[in-house]
This record gives structure tokens, C-alpha cells and sequence, in this order.
């Protein structure tokens, strides 16, 4: 079981970096990635789209992965189902990311082992758009 707390919400929010790749972001108005992306840039969040097809979105050059972004990312925010989530959080390890976010619905605990056994910070089943007016 998964054990993300308010402190560690509240520190990846606050405190680990402006650079979030949302992965899953596309220019699909109706998906939720594109409404959460919007609250993320809203709170001075750089946006950064993570999609096959690397499509630009909310002003930003979008790439087809994580591998493919040419400079750091801080967050790794996760819109694929669960059995896709475990290889991005791994890639997210990789890129040298300093924390992984599966939002909603996105559950993998041994991927939440792996990524905390490497050091980063991570949250499950949650959504930033949701956390972010809770901070206060």
C-alpha cells in the first residue's frame, strides 16, 4: 500500500521545481490532462506535454517521451492507466526527475517502491489540480 502524505503532496506542490511533464497531455480539451494542466501553469507550473504524439499544448513544445525533453523536468505527472504508469515512473527515474504524481485512479505499488527505493518523491492516486487549493 501506497503511503504519500499531505507533507509529501505539499513538499512536490512547493517545493521540488516548476518544470512538470505531464504525461498523457494532449491537445484533447475533454481529457482531464489538459484541465489539471491548465491549474498546474495557472500556479506557476511550466508545463510540459508527454505524448505519442508529441502535440503542442497550453504554449509548450510537446515531445513523444520523457527520453526526448531536452532539459530537466522536476515532476513527473502520470495520466496513463496503471499498467502503463510503472514503465513511465521508471523512465522518470531515468531522466533524473525529482518526483513521480499518478493521479487519479493510477495505482501501482510496486512502481511507488521502485521510484522511492531510487530516492524520488511520489504520490498516488491523487490530483494536483485538487491538492493545490488545499495548501492554503
Amino acid at each position: 500500500m501506497h503511503r504519500d502524505d499531505d507533507a509529501t503532496v505539499r513538499k512536490i506542490l512547493t517545493d521540488l521545481g516548476d518544470t512538470w511533464a505531464v504525461v498523457g497531455l494532449s491537445t484533447n480539451r475533454s481529457r482531464a490532462a489538459y484541465g489539471v494542466a491548465e491549474v498546474l501553469q495557472r500556479h506557476g507550473k511550466r508545463v510540459v506535454p508527454v505524448h505519442p504524439k508529441a502535440e503542442p499544448a497550453h504554449g509548450e513544445q510537446g515531445y513523444a517521451s520523457l527520453a526526448d525533453i531536452p532539459f530537466d523536468v522536476d515532476v513527473v505527472d502520470v495520466f496513463v492507466n496503471s499498467e502503463l504508469a510503472g514503465a513511465v515512473a521508471d523512465e522518470a527515474v531515468a531522466k533524473g526527475a525529482k518526483a513521480v504524481w499518478f493521479q487519479l485512479g493510477v495505482v501501482d505499488d510496486e512502481a511507488y517502491e521502485r521510484t522511492r527505493a531510487a530516492g524520488l518523491d511520489m504520490v498516488m492516486d491523487r490530483c494536483p489540480a485538487i491538492e493545490i487549493p488545499r495548501l492554503g
